[in-house]
């Protein structure tokens, strides 16, 4: 808890801690925005839409550099170490948090190593299967889940990703065994239930969403606890009646490192914000399959403290060690 508790606290006041009297004259040259993550993946594409549009309003470049590595871990080190200037910035999204809950030790803390600027998007989660397995609904798969325990195979693009967790609360939320199998990627893990090598899939709808349409996966359920707008006649897991308190999206954000001046935090939040209003930023960034979510950097870095405390308590529950 006290771990928790200096998460909450790191991100509500460390943009304070440095502090000119005003960011009126931030930026005097381009800003890095790392993305922890290789070229065309979601991170990826949702952070260089957002540059273009903070590039014009900054009046100054927002150069955007692919560090992948490590589920992001090799990104956010660099910005850990960055000068608290408000010229290197992130994108945080949920695999982060992760790591930062599954991981014994790391060259930074994620909990306490970050200033939050402001959340970006969310984006639901969709369990899919094959035609041919015998569960339509969560309703059902539940049942056939109770009556062949630890027989139904789910699968995931990787240990501890934002995937795995999502079975893995599936399981907690709905009273089940289920077993996991981990892949290196996506495609991997389809390829294992297209194949009847696994029986489920939780994944991005963006994800699978071309299979679902072409009839070759069956949608069973989206995890949030809205029905997703790109698949709207999907129900929620929760709908089912089957299954209580799950509600899983992944969800991106962005940051800056510890000690940034709040006056610079204030102006970045505030052209976030206006991208994020944007009618073509928003057509966008829905395209690539998310919700926009804008929010203050406070209501955002007490987000973070608590999916951190959430995950911290799922790995716990699903007695996966920290590595």
């Amino acid at each position: 808890m006290k771990r928790i508790f200096a998460f909450a606290t790191a991100l509500l006041f460390a943009t304070g801690l440095a502090a000119p009297s005003s960011a009126q004259d931030f930026p005097q040259k381009p800003i890095k925005l790392i993305i922890s993550f290789g070229p065309g993946g979601g991170a990826d594409i949702i952070g260089r839409i957002l540059a273009d549009h903070m590039s014009v309003k900054l009046g100054k470049p927002v150069v955007v550099e692919n560090k992948p590595g490590a589920g992001g871990i090799i990104g956010n080190e660099q910005i850990a170490n960055s000068d608290p200037d408000g010229y290197t910035i992130g994108i945080m999204t949920a695999g982060q948090i992760i790591a930062a809950a599954t991981r014994k030790s790391m060259r930074y803390d994620t909990t306490t190593a970050f200033a939050p600027i402001g959340k970006i998007a969310t984006a639901s989660l969709m369990i899919v299967t094959r035609p041919d397995f015998p569960a339509n609904n969560v309703k059902e798969l539940v049942a056939y889940a109770k009556a062949n325990p630890n027989k139904v195979v789910f699968a995931s693009p990787g240990f501890a990703a934002t995937q795995h967790f999502a079975g893995e609360m599936f399981k907690q939320a709905a009273g089940i065994e289920l077993l996991h199998v981990p892949f290196k990627t996506t495609p991997e893990a389809m390829n294992a239930v297209l194949g009847k090598h696994a029986d489920i899939l939780f994944d991005t709808v963006s994800a699978v969403i071309g299979q679902v349409q072409s009839g070759q996966l069956k949608a069973l359920a989206v995890t949030g606890k809205d029905r997703f707008p790109a698949v709207p006649n999907v129900p929620t897991a929760f709908e089912s009646g089957a299954i209580k308190d799950y509600d899983v999206t992944t969800w991106y954000g962005m940051f800056a490192p510890k000690g940034t001046p709040e006056p610079v935090i204030a102006k970045l939040n505030a052209v976030l914000n206006e991208a994020l209003a944007d009618e073509e930023v928003r057509k966008r960034l829905e395209k690539v399959g998310v919700v926009v979510t804008s929010s203050t950097p406070q209501v955002w870095g007490e987000f973070m403290a608590g999916e951190f405390k959430r995950m911290s308590a799922v790995r716990e529950a699903a007695g996966i060690p920290q590595q």
